[in-house]
């Protein structure tokens, strides 16, 4: 079942939502905004037991930066301002805005798992010809929450707390 955003409002579920999302949302859930960017260079791999992300860098962030710039076919980590707090029988999807489709933006999301508490990570990349300007702290994908039935196991991942990195090699929890 998809809770209402009176229900995800009155159980804390998400923090930090703009003025817009607090007296005026649409649908069934709340609009998320953009904090910092990430660019993502480097080797990265997935092991069976072992990581390792690309490096990171720091290339914007809201309140310093009005904008960045989206080159053509380049790929970015994006941090949203809002945070969730997940009990263990909530989950929460994300999804594109329109607009970013419309303009050849490939947000890439994933399910926020029952126990998640934090920030969001989300990958970004421009497949058009174009530059594409995005200002920090535009609304960017819509989160909606869930409640699970049955049993769950809280998220102990290391990702916990909207790490957007690893510092090198680690071992998989």
């Amino acid at each position: 079942m998809i809770l209402g955003i009176d229900i995800a409002k009155n159980l804390g579920l998400i923090e930090n939502l703009c003025d817009r999302e607090l007296s005026n949302p649409e649908g069934a859930g709340f609009d998320i905004r953009v904090d910092e960017i990430y660019s993502n260079k480097g080797f990265g791999f997935l092991g069976v037991e072992d990581r390792k992300t690309p490096n990171i860098e720091l290339v914007a962030k809201h309140g310093k930066d009005k904008e960045y710039f989206l080159k053509p076919n380049e790929y970015v980590l994006i941090k949203t301002i809002e945070k969730v707090n997940l009990p263990e029988n909530i989950l929460a999807l994300a999804f594109p805005r329109e607009t970013l489709k419309r303009c050849s933006i490939l947000l890439l999301a994933s399910q926020i798992a029952p126990g998640y508490k934090g920030e969001l990570i989300f990958g970004l990349k421009n497949l058009g010809e174009e530059n594409f300007r995005l200002e920090l702290g535009a609304r960017v994908a819509h989160i909606m929450f869930f409640e699970v039935k049955g049993e769950t196991k809280s998220y102990r991942g290391q990702w916990q707390g909207g790490r957007v990195s690893t510092k090198g090699e680690e071992k998989q929890l």
